[in-house]
């Protein structure tokens, strides 16, 4: 049966929860264990996917379409373990879930409370269809003492009881911060955190404590003698140089073998870190530098694209160079010409996004790529604003654009190359969208296979006629403008199986100018990169040579 180890934070957010969780599951792995990782979010929103990029970052998607937090993109990238829709939960499924039994009479009259309805709910989809794994991590969103999350760390906490402490750990990552001013670091915020978790009825058998500086032996064991845990529990979280680093600077610290310890396994095998060690080596000492350009609108928070930025680095490990991301607000574009930022850049990449905002500035980036013969990768809306821009500077639709972005039926455009398509199919099953549903869960999402054109630049990158890759859009690229775009030089190179969805467009006679309606980067891991991350930062380092 599998042991659960409970991943909680405190102090401030974002000091890593993800990566560690991650980082945990990799060396798990690498000792031969087998792992699986979930995501607890407390915040009341049914899963991410109507909530803004400033606010969340990135939507990350599963093969089975679920649109979860972005840490699921870690424990992808770090285990290998596909993620699916029983591997994050947000407060508002659990109360969704549980008010539509109670509106069924699921409850038999019973008055639904907190405890114990709404801790029942969170603990079955903790237990829910993990397998037989080795180990099962649980990542509690948030930080303790939110009030939103205290379900979930009483959750947690009866859970502990009920499986004992052979079966359940916890682990808190906290927070010692250096202040400059003091010249020293502050061991407070660790305990007081852990005093608020205590509080509640948990005890950390593992701390795991972010710093910027080394944490002094003495300092370690101050935090032991207050948080009642032993001194080689305390583990010191420093600063990396890259994420990847992660699993061997955590073994080196004595992370993973503490876990063990906490379960009473001893004689665990020692990691195998030799792949990991070579992609740190691979990041740390390249061969060479591009520059690619991520011309986007979501520029403020760099989270909006988590995925992207780590499937660019994996092209370039593939590659044994650095990829030195430009980040280009496409408004921009709008008001000066592209050229003049876009000039020294070696790629360039216009990414997924929605509404009007900006457009315009993304298509005078596609128009600089495509005419001045600069590798160029679209992806998804990106996909769909080179096709706009085909459509207008090629074929001369004049008009040409997407339906998206208007408001009325007097404002669609002339020739809507971008449509919203009502139905189509996947696998054996016709899945139908209407335009007046909820936003939520209403896109075409997650795994659809693509069938290639042979000999087309794709299936040459793929090495195969037929790929699976996820989606996350409403809109798509209108079929019926083919033959226009085919006879102007933009081919066509990919349709779903059933021939009515274009899925994937290139120009053949252009050193590197391909655009995909699903998103690539969700499937790219540092020690796999994804084959289209490779070719597109290949063709950048031979664009680098030219300059």
């Amino acid at each position: 049966m599998a042991r659960l180890i409970f991943i909680t934070g405190g102090v401030v957010s974002s000091l890593g929860k993800g990566l560690a969780s991650a980082a945990l599951g990799a060396l798990l792995q690498a000792r031969g264990y087998t792992v699986r990782l979930r995501k607890l979010d407390p915040y009341l929103n049914v899963d991410p996917g109507t909530m803004s990029p400033y606010q969340h970052g990135e939507v990350y998607v599963t093969d089975d379409g679920a649109e979860t937090d972005l840490d699921l993109g870690h424990y992808e990238r770090f285990t290998g373990v596909a993620s699916s829709k029983s591997d994050n939960v947000t407060a508002g499924r659990i109360y969704q879930e549980i008010i539509a039994k109670e509106r069924r009479g699921g409850y038999l009259g019973s008055t639904i409370q907190v405890i114990p309805h709404v801790t029942d709910a969170i603990k079955e989809f903790v237990m829910a269809g993990h397998g037989d794994v080795d180990f099962l991590l649980c990542e509690i969103g948030g930080t303790v003492g939110d009030i939103e999350g205290l379900p979930f760390f009483e959750a947690i906490r009866q859970l502990g009881n009920e499986l004992g402490p052979e079966r359940a750990a916890y682990v808190h990552l906290t927070l010692v911060p250096y202040i400059t001013s003091a010249g020293e670091l502050k061991t407070k915020p660790t305990q007081h955190s852990v005093k608020e978790l205590r509080g509640i009825g948990i005890q950390p058998d593992i701390l795991l404590c972010r710093s910027d500086k080394e944490i002094p032996v003495d300092d370690r064991r101050k935090i032991a003698l207050f948080c009642n845990v032993k001194t080689e529990r305390v583990i010191q979280a420093l600063h990396l140089d890259t994420i990847y680093d992660a699993p061997a600077r955590y073994h080196a610290e004595g992370f993973d073998t503490q876990v063990l310890n906490v379960f009473g396994i001893k004689d665990a095998p020692p990691p195998d870190l030799t792949r990991w060690r070579d992609v740190v080596a691979r990041f740390t000492k390249p061969e060479g530098e591009v520059k690619i350009a991520i011309v986007g609108k979501y520029m403020q928070v760099k989270d909006s694209y988590k995925s992207l930025i780590e499937a660019l680095h994996h092209g370039g490990l593939a590659n044994n160079v650095r990829v030195n991301i430009q980040w280009m607000e496409s408004e921009v574009f709008e008001k000066n010409d592209a050229a003049v930022y876009l000039e020294e850049m070696n790629g360039i990449l216009v990414p997924g996004g929605f509404g009007e905002r900006g457009t315009e500035g993304k298509i005078s980036a596609v128009t600089f790529a495509r005419t001045k013969q600069v590798p160029f990768f679209g992806i998804c809306f990106g996909m769909q604003m080179a096709v706009i821009e085909a459509a207008r500077n090629l074929a001369h639709l004049q008009g040409a654009g997407s339906t998206e972005f208007a408001k009325n039926k007097s404002e669609v455009p002339r020739h809507p190359v971008i449509a919203l398509m009502t139905e189509w199919v996947r696998g054996n099953q016709v899945e139908k969208r209407a335009s007046d549903v909820d936003m939520g869960g209403t896109m075409r999402l997650g795994a659809y296979d693509a069938i290639l054109t042979p000999g087309s630049r794709v299936a040459e990158i793929y090495g195969s006629n037929t790929i699976s890759e996820r989606h996350r859009h409403r809109y798509e690229v209108n079929i019926n403008y083919r033959e226009q775009l085919e006879q102007k030089g933009l081919v066509f190179s990919g349709l779903s199986p059933d021939g009515l969805l274009p899925e994937i467009v290139e120009i053949p006679d252009h050193p590197w100018f391909i655009g995909v309606q699903f998103h690539p980067e969700l499937k790219s891991k540092p020690l796999d990169p994804h084959p289209l991350f490779a070719s597109f930062v290949s063709a950048a380092v031979q664009q680098s040579r030219l300059v």
